[in-house]
């Protein structure tokens, strides 16, 4: 689609919000080009991202929602480092938890780099719905909430709504 007929199709919905995500938005061609009309047509763009690809085009004006990558995705690069300088405190980090190991990352990430001071962070369970041989089984949402409580954790909990909503097996929702 083009950019034009993206503001057409959005346009009927009378939203204010617009969120860019699915796969990784920074790498697309036009991302910031779409952006701009977003900001221009009136709406309030958020950007989510991985967190590998700079935000720095898009930190002024976006609202940048940055997905760090834990060790059970196999994808935790650590390329998050150089956008936190761009962060504002209407940003987000989220952190998807899909065990333990996750769970102490997180939480020594958020200790060390001192992450809800640049912006929100959201800590949120990954509810699997058949955990295949040798994946990860998941956490409980109960689980991630007791270990936030008793680690005193400065975040929010954050529940994937689609997969409640949808289910976890549902795709493209």
């Amino acid at each position: 689609m083009s950019i034009d007929q993206i503001l057409e199709t959005i346009r009927p919905y009378q939203v204010r919000h617009v969120l860019l995500t699915g796969g990784e938005p920074l790498l697309q061609r036009n991302t910031e080009a779409l952006a701009k009309r977003l900001i221009e047509a009136g709406y309030v763009v958020s950007i989510e991202t991985h967190g590998e690809v700079s935000v720095e085009k898009f930190a002024r004006d976006c609202r940048i929602v940055m997905d760090i990558k834990t060790p059970s995705s196999r994808m935790n690069r650590g390329g998050y480092a150089k956008n936190l300088p761009f962060l504002k405190a209407s940003d987000e980090i989220k952190f998807v938890i899909a065990s333990e190991e996750d769970y102490a990352f997180a939480r020594g990430l958020i200790s060390k780099e001192r992450l809800n001071e640049h912006c929100e962070v959201l800590l949120s369970p990954a509810v699997v719905a058949k955990a295949q041989p040798g994946s990860f089984p998941g956490i409980t949402e109960r689980w991630l909430a007791e270990k936030i409580l008793e680690d005193r954790l400065p975040v929010r909990m954050q529940i994937q709504l689609h997969k409640t909503i949808w289910g976890a097996d549902q795709k493209g929702v």
